[in-house]
């Protein structure tokens, strides 16, 4: 619905409107995966693998006045030309859509994340907000407890990322020096927030995952509340 009659308005979309298409696109990409509610449009929509709709909208547009250009000379395409079409529309939004994650701004609440330890880490998942029953690292063979620094500093399966990072920061990669290489150098920046999505990108569908499994068991049936009683008696007919 949101996207609908994209091909008119597309190309006359102001920053206001734009900002309109933001707010639900944000709330339905939190729900899908299944991210923290202070998550960023941006960051929000990276997780779930939802590009911006404006640039939906675009793609929509491309390809439309293109069919219709088209027909105009009383010609029909094929429907693999049009394919094409497609394709080429969404290479181009796939480029924007990494341009604008290249502003600090889009991982920023993974690099946050990162920092403070309030994500996607066992033991904050399981001590702070009650998601997950175990404070151990679900991607090391140790029996580790998973946080923040344990995540940067120590766990193997996140070898590769961190050689990466070491070598634009250095090899001290606490958390003190860290901010210190962070805030005097755009690249050392950029070297963070690149890990940060890297890493945290794959924690949380990991998480999700865990959570699907736990999801498919049986569970015991509830018992249905004073309120949903009071409720059922309203409309069921006496």
């Amino acid at each position: 619905m949101a996207l609908y009659g994209a091909p008119i308005w597309a190309g006359t979309l102001r920053t206001r409107s734009a900002v309109l298409l933001r707010r639900p696109q944000r709330a339905i990409a939190l729900r899908v995966a299944r991210a923290y509610r202070d998550n960023s449009h941006a960051a929000a929509g990276l997780l779930a693998g939802s590009p911006p709709w404006d640039l939906e909208a675009k793609v929509q547009s491309a390809v439309y006045w293109r069919v219709l250009a088209v027909r105009r000379e009383e010609n029909w395409p094929a429907p693999q030309e049009v394919r094409k079409w497609r394709e080429e529309a969404r290479e181009v939004l796939y480029e924007k859509w990494s341009e604008r994650l290249e502003i600090p701004g889009a991982s920023r609440d993974l690099v946050a994340a990162l920092l403070t330890g309030h994500g996607c880490f066992g033991w904050y998942l399981c001590e702070r907000v009650g998601r997950e029953p175990t404070t151990v690292c679900h991607h090391c063979d140790g029996r580790a407890v998973d946080t923040a620094q344990h995540t940067r500093e120590i766990c193997p399966a996140w070898a590769e990322p961190r050689a990466a990072l070491a070598a634009a920061v250095g090899g001290d990669l606490s958390l003190p020096a860290l901010i210190r290489r962070m805030i005097s150098s755009e690249e050392a920046w950029l070297a963070v927030a690149s890990f940060s999505v890297t890493v945290l990108t794959q924690k949380e569908t990991a998480e999700r995952s865990r959570e699907d499994d736990a999801n498919s068991l049986p569970q015991r049936r509830r018992r249905p509340g004073r309120r949903r009683r009071a409720f059922a008696a309203r409309i069921m007919p006496p």
